[in-house]
């Protein structure tokens, strides 16, 4: 029987990226399931939509199902009402058009799909491309695969899944695979005030490419520079335990009773 693999993003279903590694994955026998935001969703992070209905339309059969929401939304519905009861084997998330490392884990809708597919026990990995520069999708699809086959044999701890940065650069010569740590935020932050014709002031939020010189090794970001794959373990729990003993030591809850 093929191994079912429910496949999301955050770019969007006409994506190149989504497409290139759904191709992938058919051609090496699993089932895709592809449920995909109908529009760019970038940046939406782990967020639901509860303020309004959503819909869900069908391209063709485990082809395409187009949410007009977030891809957390994407998972959720997918898992519920698409599948229902049948539990994929792997949720792949991806492949994001940039790279998302440091603190992009928290804004990425790609990262935030793979994080609600750890919620519901599924095995998650999300997929980016080092720099959004002319990325070969090809290329990174078949090294994405290659992960792909490795989760379905070694397992992860439970609560944990995997973002992975793909160096964009031919696959013959990426160095190879290192398990990273989340770096930290490298971008210079970028503000663009625009003027309408009436003189309304908006504000485009952005960034520029991560300054991958400043970042420090054993990172996602350095991996990534160095030509390597960045593979980063997240835990679903964001509990800093050795902070819980430093203000217990410091007896901080007694001193808020104390004030």
């Amino acid at each position: 029987m093929k191994k079912i693999v429910f496949l999301t993003n955050d770019d969007g279903y006409q994506s190149k990226g989504l497409q290139a590694i759904r191709n992938r994955l058919i051609e090496e026998n699993f089932r895709v399931v592809t449920v995909a935001p109908d529009r760019n969703m970038s940046g939406t992070s782990h967020s639901l939509t509860f303020t309004r209905p959503l819909k869900i339309q069908k391209i063709e059969e485990d082809f395409y199902y187009i949410v007009d929401g977030t891809p957390a939304d994407c998972v959720h519905l997918g898992l519920n009402v698409i599948l229902q009861n049948q539990k994929p084997d792997l949720l792949v998330s991806g492949i994001n058009t940039g790279p998302n490392i440091g603190n992009d884990v928290f804004y990425s809708g790609t990262v935030g799909a793979a994080r609600e597919g750890t919620l519901f026990g599924i095995p998650s990995v999300a997929f980016s491309v080092g720099s959004s520069k002319n990325p070969n999708f090809e290329d990174v699809s078949k090294v994405a695969v290659k992960i792909v086959k490795a989760l379905l044999i070694k397992s992860l701890p439970k609560g944990t899944f995997l973002n992975v940065n793909i160096p964009t650069i031919p696959a013959e010569k990426i160095k190879g695979f290192l398990l990273t740590k989340q770096g930290r935020g490298a971008y210079k932050e970028e503000i663009v005030k625009y003027l309408s014709p009436s003189k309304e002031e908006y504000y485009w939020i952005g960034g520029e490419e991560a300054l991958l010189e400043e970042c420090s090794p054993g990172t996602d970001y350095t991996a990534v520079k160095d030509g390597y794959v960045s593979i980063t373990p997240i835990r679903l729990d964001l509990t800093d335990y050795e902070a819980i003993d430093i203000l217990d030591k410091e007896n901080f809850v007694s001193e808020i009773v104390r004030l």
